[in-house]
């Protein structure tokens, strides 16, 4: 992370970010980490939610924790794994989603670039991790850097929706004005809480019809 390469409208929505002493100490943590330890996703996916994402075309966040830790899963968007990994549970759960909600099958892929490309941010609060250390890159001033990407979303757009996930992106709802957004919220869909309201949330369809009924193009989920 010598140099942030990011997509142009980004690093002009968030060069005075880039700029505070909090993100110049978090650079160079994750410098040293990528020197001396196994961490993903590859440094040059760090920021591939944004470079698939350009500003100007975000419509909807879904937002994410951590970046997957097993080898070759992540790829810097969050809940998408690298084309030929299996799914993830949390992500088959997705697609059984929508799949009752939509009637669309399961892909063969988990490469969620596709969605990026139609203006849907896959953010996770922190944007790298070590091998088989699920929170190890916590605390370190990535959730200072993706909450004020979320902020600027919510103050410079209107009409985005805001998918969260459980209770750790809940917590997020409080940095965006429900006046000019849609928020969607239900559980996880980790194994472990998808039957307490993940399935059958329809998230999916909502987020389309918001869509529609403000003059955007639905996502082909």
């Amino acid at each position: 992370m010598k140099d942030v390469q990011i997509e142009e409208g980004w690093k002009q929505a968030l060069t005075p970010e880039f700029e505070k002493d909090y993100f110049q100490t978090l650079r160079e943590f994750v410098r040293q980490e990528y020197k001396s330890k196994i961490v993903y996703p590859p440094a040059k996916q760090i920021f591939a939610a944004f470079d698939h994402c350009p500003f100007a075309k975000v419509k909807v966040v879904i937002l994410g924790q951590d970046p997957y830790h097993g080898p070759g899963q992540a790829n810097g968007l969050c809940f998408s794994v690298a084309k030929g990994i299996p799914f993830p549970p949390s992500l088959q759960n997705i697609f059984k989603e929508i799949e009752s909600d939509l009637g669309k099958p399961i892909p063969k892929e988990g490469d969620l670039s596709r969605w990026a490309e139609q203006g849907v941010l896959l953010l996770n609060a922190s944007l790298t991790v070590r091998a088989n250390q699920a929170g190890s890159h916590q605390n370190q001033g990535w959730e200072r850097f993706t909450d004020s990407t979320i902020q600027k979303l919510a103050e410079e757009k209107s009409n985005l929706v805001f998918i969260l996930w459980g209770s750790f992106a809940q917590k997020k709802e409080e940095l965006i004005p429900q006046s000019k957004h849609l928020i969607l919220k239900s559980p996880h869909p980790s194994p472990l809480s998808a039957h307490r309201g993940f399935f059958g949330n329809k998230h999916f369809s909502k987020t389309n019809e918001y869509l529609v009924q403000n003059g955007m193009d639905a996502i082909d989920w």
